[in-house]
């Protein structure tokens, strides 16, 4: 009986350790901005706290989408240059083809969307390693980037401005953020799709076994992660208010670090939207926090490539203990 009661008592009480290990990230995050605001008192200044919001929009809404791809067990490397060239694109067709202003995003969108469903198509029916898939098309995309803009900066159009803009007062990329991670997150939680998602992660040939269509998964992943990277595009161009060439060049190892750092596997089968917006806080956080305390920029690369070596080693320990 007592030991019944104790059972009980267990299951309704607090389980620490079971809390640190499924949000090891939160706890860093934490840690990290208390450490911060003690290192700098300027950190927790409003002014402050808007600029990481604004700072963490673009890579975390970059991130969003990678998820979807590293729970189905791939990889993309092309987001910073679908970023780049749905954002170069969109100002193109309104600047030389006269499309009205008011389509400019869907036009972005549907860049994104093509690119990434491109590089889906060349890994789930050309059977390339996404690897490779994505690594073409980083070269392409950024190559066509360069080709319609002749390597020169264009002036964002009024609705791509828009967005780095203000609704009120709250940041207009803050906005964005928010809402596509709800949409992220209800597209990976409660959808058909996102139930295929993982299964695909965690074992290809038993979702193969079960029905599922693995290789429309694979193209919709790569998709929605264009989609994704076309939206970040956007949003950075708003912030600059003009689209450079060079939006987006490495940001694609910051969305995987995001993605990681925020609990996800890159074996696949395991990760959420929320960890993933938790990971790209942290290396906000990190980056803003070393600006203040005037770290060179040089060994702040450092530092984030220590973060995302320890985050990847913990996944692999991480993914070892779980077999076992």
């Amino acid at each position: 009986m007592n030991s019944t009661a104790t059972g009980i008592s267990r299951q309704r009480g607090f389980d620490l350790k079971n809390f640190a290990a499924n949000n090891g990230a939160l706890i860093g995050l934490i840690v990290l901005a208390v450490v911060m605001a003690i290192a700098s008192p300027a950190f927790l200044s409003a002014q402050n706290l808007v600029n990481v919001g604004e700072q963490v929009a673009t890579i975390a809404i970059l991130a969003f989408g990678m998820t979807f791809v590293i729970v189905a067990a791939g990889i993309d490397l092309s987001v910073g240059s679908v970023a780049a060239l749905s954002a170069m694109a969109s100002a193109s067709m309104v600047a030389g083809w006269g499309l009205p202003e008011v389509l400019t995003i869907v036009a972005g969108l549907v860049v994104g969307a093509l690119a990434g469903a491109v590089t889906g198509i060349a890994a789930a029916y050309g059977k390339l390693p996404a690897f490779i898939a994505s690594l073409a098309m980083m070269s392409v995309a950024r190559g066509l980037t360069m080709v319609i803009s002749d390597g020169r900066p264009v002036e964002a159009p009024s609705q791509v401005a828009a967005l780095g803009g203000d609704l009120g007062p709250i940041p207009v990329p803050i906005v964005v953020l928010v809402l596509a991670g709800l949409v992220a997150a209800f597209v990976l939680r409660f959808t058909v799709a996102g139930s295929y998602m993982y299964a695909v992660g965690g074992n290809i040939e038993a979702a193969r076994l079960s029905g599922i269509p693995v290789k429309r998964v694979v193209v919709l992943v790569f998709l929605l992660s264009g989609v994704f990277a076309a939206l970040a595009g956007m949003v950075t161009a708003g912030r600059l208010d003009s689209v450079q060439p060079t939006i987006g060049t490495g940001a694609e190892l910051d969305a995987i670090a995001a993605v990681v750092i925020g609990g996800a596997s890159l074996s696949g089968g395991v990760g959420r939207i929320s960890g993933t917006l938790v990971g790209a806080l942290v290396l906000a956080v990190i980056r803003n926090g070393l600006n203040l305390l005037n770290v060179s920029p040089f060994w702040q690369q450092v530092v984030i490539g220590v973060v995302i070596a320890l985050a990847v080693l913990f996944d692999v320990i991480r993914h070892k203990n779980t077999r076992l």
